[in-house]
């Protein structure tokens, strides 16, 4: 069977540059895995993928003429239906093969085999190997109709009545076994050997290619295009590192960009701008927005990360005297930094706390306000959060900071530029000489805005992001604004993970159902009282927790609830990933959050020191034996009170686990309350003897009510001094 190595491609007019990798890694694979499945590609095949602004493409190794013959066993009825006392085909069985295209003789070609309980007739046939023309007509229409296209298009074809749907009109295909042309087509196009270079630097019009191997080579020398969009990259790489190395400084990292640059060019040459150093008094943050997101530009550091007034242009043709080019670039950009500068100077003009009247006409959403609205209900929360972890001084900063921190959204660079919110807030901020927790707090409120993110410099910034993200969850949770699937247009999930973050690693002392109690009164328009020293509020709480109303709903602004155990939940299942994510085993995982701790910031430890324990000999007897005691207790009708009555002991296996719990329980106990859980649980090792003889020897179910009551009582004691760090009966196998 005749084997060469297959080229495809599709020339087009220019694709969409955030799409492109995209685009050519999924039409590579799609056509490589359909040829693989008709049996085309052999074991060693591999495939490269191409893409530049104006072409797919995807090179395979080995690929043959046509697959192997390959033999199909076909399931068609059972036997007692299919063939007649006699042995003979019933009319059922005729009826079948004669729609499979086959007569009476094929009768001879069945086999009958076991299919469960029942003897049932299959059909042995050789089904011959696709030729590669068919296979890869089919492979090509699969890889075109499962491209991730961002937005199709129609077009009209060269006889002027067809059209067909495309993301960008197609001019040629390539389908190249070897050097030979394999008849196939595609969106009105039919295969041959050319192509086209760069559109402007080819060597020639037309490239004809004269073998699938040297498709790449050809396209560099005589089409002036690197086709390999990683060789593409590492050269944009290599000549930014170099062009920012000769003027001691460094081109800004971004992985994105770069992949956008790559995706509009073939053949990239990086050139040196500069503007006026007058436009370096903007915050940097500006100017490199502006030259990244409108002009594709990698601006250049100097070596304290600090904004120069030069920078780097990715031009896509390589002319002789590069000065027009360079001077055209430079023109275009001193506009928007002109734009830039006026908008800075513009907004310092009025004064952050001006601009907060503005909110109210800023739609957060239909059922829950303006911004101004929610600004007030932040500032209550952020406010509340300050007190409890700093007193008078940092609620007044967070109180201040969050009436502030939205204030930046009507100002003209926010407006022009919306991922600088928060940013600008903080310069404005700096500006009028507001106190630097303050202003970093404005900044900082977003924190953290994706997965890796930094949180927040300060405590200010901490209470201001935490009664951010608290209130967008309970608020849009309460609209019916739940995450579903792949949809998360709030970014919930984000938030969720925020506030777990937060609480864990800046070492945040606060209850999270007492949290959401805060949050709920705020979306209310009621006072928060919420105080960590203030027992009438726990008391208060605990009445709401007892009556049903926060394990359920909540009121929330007249005409919405509040379900918060689907809020917890919701936090759960983030804090249960973040906790993967750290490398601690599900069961381990589980057993600390079955306990629904609210205080997060324990989680960790309690963590460690369920994974000490899990590595004690004494663990796996302690964690089967707890999960026994578990399903004993949960079998009783009515509550078991976690006492024992001493002269009630009769047996001397249920003395010596008393005894033993007497010692260890005050011990585990006080370890507990100093915080030091892995020496909690380690204290636990000692009852595991106790505990096995007790299940050796004595019957919990007596028929003396009294002394069944108090092995149940016993049992009870048991079980709590074993699970205040986690349920171990979770980590039992």
């Amino acid at each position: 069977m005749s084997q060469q190595n297959l080229l495809v491609e599709l020339f087009v007019e220019e694709l969409p540059p955030k799409a492109l990798k995209k685009l050519g890694d999924a039409f590579s694979s799609v056509l490589v895995e359909s040829l693989k499945a008709q049996g085309l590609t052999a074991e060693n095949s591999i495939v490269t993928a191409f893409a530049t602004p104006r072409r797919l493409a995807a090179h395979v190794t080995t690929i043959a003429a046509q697959a192997a013959d390959k033999q199909i066993s076909q399931k068609l009825m059972p036997v007692s239906v299919g063939l007649d006392a006699g042995g003979n085909a019933t009319p059922a069985l005729i009826k079948r093969l004669n729609g499979m295209g086959l007569d009476e003789a094929a009768v001879s070609q069945l086999t009958k085999q076991l299919d469960g309980k029942n003897e049932t007739l299959f059909l042995e046939v050789t089904q011959k190997g696709a030729q590669l023309a068919e296979g890869l007509q089919k492979a090509l229409e699969e890889a075109i109709s499962k491209l991730p296209i961002p937005k199709v298009m129609s077009y009209q074809l060269v006889d002027g009545w067809s059209s067909v749907n495309f993301v960008r009109p197609a001019h040629s295909l390539i389908a190249l076994h070897g050097s030979d042309v394999i008849a196939i087509n595609a969106l009105g196009l039919t295969a041959s050997n050319q192509t086209q270079g760069h559109r402007f630097e080819a060597a020639v019009p037309v490239v004809t290619i004269q073998h699938a191997d040297t498709y790449a080579e050809q396209l560099k020398t005589e089409g002036a295009v690197i086709a390999s969009f990683a060789e593409r990259r590492a050269e944009i790489v290599s000549q930014l590192n170099a062009a920012a190395a000769k003027q001691h400084l460094k081109p800004i990292d971004d992985e994105a960009l770069l992949d956008e640059v790559t995706a509009l060019v073939e053949r990239p040459n990086v050139l040196l701008g500069q503007f006026e150093e007058i436009y370096l008094e903007v915050p940097q943050e500006c100017l490199i927005l502006t030259m990244k997101a409108n002009q594709k530009y990698f601006p250049l550091l100097d070596a304290n990360g600090k904004l120069t007034n030069k920078f780097l242009i990715v031009s896509n043709i390589n002319p002789a005297d590069p000065s027009a080019v360079i001077g055209g670039n430079e023109r275009v950009v001193r506009p928007r930094l002109a734009d830039a500068k006026f908008f800075f100077d513009q907004d310092r003009k009025k004064t952050l706390e001006s601009r907060i009247a503005g909110l109210d006409k800023v739609v957060y959403h239909n059922k829950l306000g303006s911004q101004g609205e929610r600004t007030e209900r932040v500032r209550a929360i952020a406010k509340a959060i300050g007190e409890q972890l700093g007193g008078a001084e940092l609620a007044a900063k967070a109180d201040l900071a969050a009436q502030l921190a939205k204030a930046d959204l009507v100002t003209d660079m926010v407006g022009e530029f919306p991922e600088l919110q928060g940013i600008m807030g903080r310069y404005y901020a700096q500006h009028e000489g507001l106190d630097n927790d303050v202003a970093f707090a404005i900044e900082d409120h977003y924190k953290p805005r994706f997965a890796g993110d930094t949180l927040p410099h300060n405590q200010v910034g901490l209470c201001v992001a935490l009664a951010d993200k608290l209130e967008t969850l309970v608020g849009m949770f309460g609209v019916g604004e739940k995450p579903t699937g792949d949809k998360d247009p709030f970014a919930l999930r984000r938030h969720a993970l925020g506030i777990v973050r937060m609480l864990i690693e800046a070492e945040l002392s606060l209850d999270l159902d007492l949290l959401l109690m805060m949050v709920i009164q705020a979306l209310n328009d009621d006072e928060i009282w919420y105080a960590a020293r203030d027992r009438d509020l726990i008391k208060k709480y605990e009445v709401r927790r007892k009556t049903g109303v926060s394990s359920s709903t909540m009121s929330l602004r007249s005409s919405i609830t509040v379900d918060t155990h689907a809020i917890i939940d919701f936090i759960f299942d983030r804090l249960n990933g973040y906790l993967r994510e750290q490398n601690f085993s599900s069961q381990e995982i589980d057993a600390v959050i079955s306990l629904n701790t609210q205080l997060l910031v324990e989680i960790p430890k309690r963590l460690e020191a369920v994974h000490s324990f899990s590595r004690l000999p004494e663990a796996p007897a302690l964690a089967a034996a707890n999960k026994r005691v578990g399903n004993i207790l949960k079998k009783v009708e009515g509550e078991v009170k976690a006492e024992v009555h001493t002269h009630l002991l009769a047996e001397p296996a249920e003395i010596a686990l008393n005894n033993a719990l007497s010692k260890v329980k005050p011990q585990a106990d006080q370890l507990f309350e100093a915080g030091d859980y892995t020496a909690s649980l380690q204290a636990l090792a000692a009852l595991k003897a106790p505990v096995d003889d007790f299940f050796d020897h004595v019957m919990v179910n007596a028929d003396d009510l009294a002394l069944k009551a108090n092995r149940l009582g016993l049992l009870a004691t048991l079980h709590q001094t074993m699970n205040r760090v986690a349920d171990l009966s979770k980590l039992a196998s």
